[in-house]
């Protein structure tokens, strides 16, 4: 019960990564505002296909459906203003809603790049920037006053071939991170990212039915014996919205099972 009495948005929670970490949220004892765009999941297993909130009311859970354009400020300030609102305060803002582009700069059309820059990096700027206006005047727990976490990747650190846009916007992703740890650590705000690896979730074409022709080349890049699944995303998301964290700020956490290091 590591986030027990506490309020955590999650943005992008209807599926993938976004509802792993809602879920693991809410079983931590968290009060968790399910944010998306879509109530149902665009893809998850068979048999646990349930919307998120409906997933963590049946495990015993708290949780509630918003939903949220992130590209929309307007649509943002409701989300959180109505989060305080109902909950008192916010505790933890999670940034994980984002669009998946894949190609190279001469095939990327302008449509392309402001799809994944407006809803990657121009979507977590402002859920940051309101979550700061929110954490900024809360009440200290402890030494904090409240945590952002962001999902950036392990491609916003290295030049993936034909991801330019999305890797681009990871990569202002990481920096975002660091910039708004280096400028918010004295009022008590700590931002920090996970970067993944290559993660399974089922809603990139061919993951779940394994026919993604890139599949081998992450396999043979990844040292672990396995790729990601949405659950070690969750756990390490978990570590930075808890106490647990408490000297770590504006960190990008790599969860690639050691693709990075080899």
């Amino acid at each position: 019960m590591r986030l027990e009495n506490r309020t955590a948005i999650v943005t992008g929670a209807a599926s993938g990564i976004g509802r792993a970490i809602a879920r693991r949220f809410a079983a931590e004892g968290a009060s968790v505002v399910v944010s998306d765009i879509r109530e149902t999941p665009i893809w998850a297993p068979e048999g646990d296909d349930l919307p998120t909130v409906d997933a963590i009311l049946a495990a015993g859970g708290s949780a509630e459906y918003v939903q949220t354009d992130v590209s929309s400020w307007d649509s943002v300030d409701a989300l959180v203003s109505g989060t305080v609102d109902k909950h008192g305060r916010l505790d933890v803002m999670v940034n994980s809603a984002a669009v998946f582009e894949s190609t190279n700069i001469l095939d990327t059309t302008v449509e392309n790049w402001d799809e994944v820059m407006t809803v990657n990096l121009r979507g977590q700027f402002f859920c940051c920037k309101r979550a700061v206006m929110q954490m900024i005047d809360q009440e200290m727990i402890g030494e904090v006053r409240g945590r952002i976490v962001n999902l950036s990747s392990q491609h916003g650190m290295i030049g993936p071939p034909e991801y330019f846009a999305y890797a681009v916007s990871k990569a202002g992703i990481a920096q975002m991170t660091r910039q708004l740890a280096v400028d918010y650590a004295k009022q008590g705000i700590m931002v920090n990212a996970v970067a993944p690896g290559r993660i399974i979730t089922g809603t990139h074409p061919g993951e779940a039915d394994m026919t993604d022709p890139e599949l081998p080349y992450s396999y043979s890049r990844t040292p672990f014996s396995r790729l990601g699944e949405p659950d070690d995303i969750a756990g390490a998301a978990l570590y930075l919205a808890s106490d647990d964290c408490t000297f770590v700020s504006g960190h990008n956490l790599l969860v690639d099972g050691g693709w990075m290091a080899y």
